[in-house]
């Protein structure tokens, strides 16, 4: 399942910067699986993802009162994630790799054969995606895992559309050349990118009716 921006409030955001702890609170809450999966994803097997998104946050708490427009939280936070995971990669105690690539997900109806073939999956593709330069990974979980829009995705990352769709494009390409080296099925993966409206874009094949 893919997931977009968690719905939030920047009347919240703006509360947090002063000092308000329920604003705070509610600000955690809301971004705080979004900062995991971002860790989990982005982090690569030598990042243990629970701890980089409480050292995310731990920035976040220190640096909120420095935003000047809550408005822009979200590309903010993801900015933030970033350095940390940056700072984490070079860091020789960062190395245990959280089980699986959607930690907040767990299937409690599977039986133990089938979780060990899915963590085994989710491991494989961990690998795979730690081939990919990190401008093309996160494009690349951004849309297709997290479910971001491409403008969306665009805004968070800080750059533009164009160069979205083209970093899209090379990451699914790059992902797709990989995971079949791996003997990884990865059916449509190079499906290409088109425009539907205008700042809006989906994977050819499945625009709705």
């Amino acid at each position: 399942m893919t997931r977009p921006l968690p719905p939030w409030d920047p009347v919240d955001v703006a509360g947090a910067a002063e000092g308000d702890r329920g604003a705070w609170d509610r600000l955690a809450r809301t971004w705080g699986p979004t900062v995991l999966r971002w860790c989990a994803y982005l982090g690569g097997p030598r990042v243990d993802a629970e701890d980089a998104a409480q050292q995310v946050f731990i920035v976040v708490w220190r640096k909120l009162p420095g935003l000047r427009a809550p408005e822009r939280f979200p590309s903010w936070i993801f900015g933030i994630t970033r350095r940390v995971l940056s700072d984490q990669r070079r860091s020789a105690w960062a190395r245990r790799w959280l089980p699986g690539v959607q930690p907040d997900r767990h299937d409690l109806g599977t039986g133990p054969e089938r979780r060990a073939a899915q963590s085994e999956l989710s491991e494989r593709v961990a690998q795979v995606l730690d081939h990919l330069t990190p401008d093309h990974r996160e494009m690349l979980i951004l849309c297709d895992l997290q479910g971001f829009s491409l403008l969306e995705a665009a805004d968070t990352t800080g750059i533009g559309l164009n160069t979205a769709k083209s970093r899209l494009i090379r990451a699914r390409s790059r992902f797709a050349e990989v995971a079949r080296a791996m003997g990884l099925d990865v059916g449509g993966a190079e499906e290409p990118i088109e425009e539907t409206a205008p700042g809006h874009a989906a994977l050819a094949g499945e625009r709705r009716p």
